[in-house]
């Protein structure tokens, strides 16, 4: 998806469809299954609630999650079951996991600017040598640093050269090498390969580059990433369910939801050819971890995003800044740019920054807004056929902001961490 879309994707200002259409379409969608609902939503906040549920039954979505933060005060938390038959799809609670999908790539980001902030990384460090990549096939190679992975400008463009993650069969075929592939293949199969543009020149959405900066991590901290990241950016502000996602149904982690998706694939965990449903085993989630493999609920996104709002244990104010610092290559049109594991908006007085995440099975929005509002909505299938998802959702949480005339002062953390 190129940068102009996804930033179409995120406008606020869009077409908002009047209440009582929602509640009309809500109505009619509802005589064939039931929104079950679970966790906390305040008589203040129920019109956020309801475009949730209209949503999921519009869409037929059967697992979903919303959570939002005011002024770091946790005021919603909810799950959403929809289904005829409740006993195919378990319940889901605010405390559910979900695949993150791309989300996860502003959890890499800040990994990578910790140990920067520590010292013991340079944000314009060349990429090459710190993890010993040859420069032979691509001399260009050189000048990717660890900014422009970052920032998304380091040369890869999966519209011209395809997306290295889903490329399983071919890489193995290449390499000669048995399925399941793993990073280090993906990483010697793109090395074969020349760039697509000279780095820092322009934006290209790469997952593969997030993947380096997740061995960056290895390579600097000494730990695994998954370690890196629970110790030093999870632990200090006390979320314990987060982790990596496994590709196979049957490695679930325990309270993760199933995934729904009409397609399906040759597996690319082993050789056998076996068609199976794209979301397990269609692509590896531990090929996707730095950018896009992590497991989390809503609640906890929303908790981890007040490590953005202000100087705390996991980022300094400098840290701060440079998630959301604007990449050389300047910002689009419309005045938006993409920082780090953030797009990221001036608006009066604040920076509003927000992500998607998509996989086959997955869907994921995060963003924080001005005013103090936060919130994450995470669901369990995507709209497929090449249609986007959040240019509904997204503008009708929007204009349910401004209908709030109170906001609760309680905090529902403490039921949750």
């Amino acid at each position: 998806m190129t940068m102009l879309s996804r930033r179409r994707l995120f406008q606020a200002g869009a077409a908002i469809v009047p209440a009582v259409a929602l509640d009309t379409a809500f109505a009619r969608a509802s005589s064939a299954a039931t929104v079950e609902t679970s966790g906390v939503a305040p008589a203040a906040l129920a019109g956020f609630d309801r475009v949730m549920k209209t949503y999921v039954a519009e869409r037929g979505i059967s697992c979903a999650q919303l959570a939002i933060s005011k002024n770091g005060r946790l005021v919603l938390a909810r799950g959403y079951r929809y289904a005829t038959d409740a006993r195919a799809v378990p319940a889901v609670s605010p405390t559910s996991l979900f695949r993150l999908a791309s989300l996860s790539k502003h959890i890499t980001a800040a990994a990578v600017i910790r140990l920067a902030q520590d010292g013991r990384l340079s944000l314009s460090a060349p990429v090459a040598p710190l993890l010993g990549l040859s420069t032979a096939t691509d001399p260009r190679l050189a000048k990717v640093t660890v900014w422009r992975l970052l920032q998304h400008t380091g040369g890869w463009d999966r519209d011209i050269s395809k997306d290295y993650l889903y490329l399983d069969h071919t890489i193995a075929a290449a390499l000669d090498v048995p399925l399941p592939i793993d990073q280090d293949d993906i990483i010697r199969y793109a090395g074969n390969r020349p760039l697509d543009f000279d780095p820092g020149s322009r934006f290209a959405y790469s997952n593969y580059g997030y993947l380096l900066l997740g061995r960056i991590v290895e390579k600097v901290s000494g730990m695994s990433y998954e370690s890196y990241v629970k110790q030093k950016l999870l632990a200090p502000v006390g979320i314990t369910r987060m982790r990596l996602g496994r590709t196979p149904r049957s490695q679930a982690a325990a309270g993760e939801v199933i995934y729904d998706s009409a397609y399906t694939a040759k597996t690319v965990t082993d050789a056998s050819g076996t068609v199976v449903p794209t979301p397990y085993g269609g692509f590896s989630m531990e090929n996707r971890g730095p950018g896009g493999g992590w497991l989390a609920s809503a609640v906890d996104l929303v908790r981890f995003a007040k490590v953005f709002d202000a100087p705390g244990p996991v980022l300094n104010a400098t840290s701060i800044g440079r998630m959301f610092a604007k990449p050389e290559i300047g910002t689009n049109a419309d005045g938006s740019w993409y920082g780090a594991g953030w797009y990221v908006r001036q608006v009066p007085g604040h920076l509003n920054t927000w992500h998607a995440g998509s996989l086959p099975g997955t869907y994921t929005y995060l963003a924080r807004l001005q005013n103090g509002f936060t919130y994450a909505a995470l669901f369990n299938r995507r709209e497929e056929g090449g249609s986007l998802d959040f240019d509904v959702l997204s503008p009708r949480i929007n204009d349910e902001i401004g209908k709030v005339t109170t906001w609760p002062t309680t905090d529902l953390s403490s039921r949750y961490f």
